[in-house]
């Protein structure tokens, strides 16, 4: 059998998983491909309706939960993809609770503004790409 075709799934049970079709995360090989994530707690409630910013931080919270299941952490991660309604609006706050998030890391980034997102309270959805670390 090929390894390097062979992929992990990762769920949270959240309904949309289903109905939707996706995982919250797919493992290949080394890499980690993080599916949008938004602010919802794990009873698959929405959280910070109209506060960005808590919207933000519950989200790249998922994504650390996401990591950690896989043994990783934010380190790891070399590119987002970040969409951000009323962009224009919200870019100095996007882009000062990305630099926080991840510190002296810089990761690439793509910051796109959006009409909408799936959920009409959701401001802002986030997927990432992370490397792995490999065992010797």
């Amino acid at each position: 059998m090929n390894t390097a075709n062979k992929f992990e799934a990762l769920s949270f049970g959240m309904p949309w998983e289903e109905d939707h079709g996706a995982s919250q995360a797919i493992k290949s090989g080394n890499m980690l491909y993080i599916s949008g994530q938004l602010s919802h707690d794990m009873d698959a409630n929405f959280v910070g309706e109209a506060d960005f910013e808590l919207q933000v931080r519950t989200t790249f919270n998922n994504i650390d939960k996401i990591l950690h299941s896989y043994g990783a952490s934010r380190s790891q991660i070399i590119a987002t993809t970040v969409y951000v309604k009323n962009v224009r609006a919200h870019f100095k706050e996007i882009s000062r609770l990305h630099k926080e998030y991840f510190g002296d890391h810089r990761p690439t980034s793509t910051l796109v503004g959006v009409v909408d997102l799936a959920l009409p309270q959701q401001l802002v959805e986030i997927s990432a790409e992370a490397i792995l670390e490999t065992k010797g």
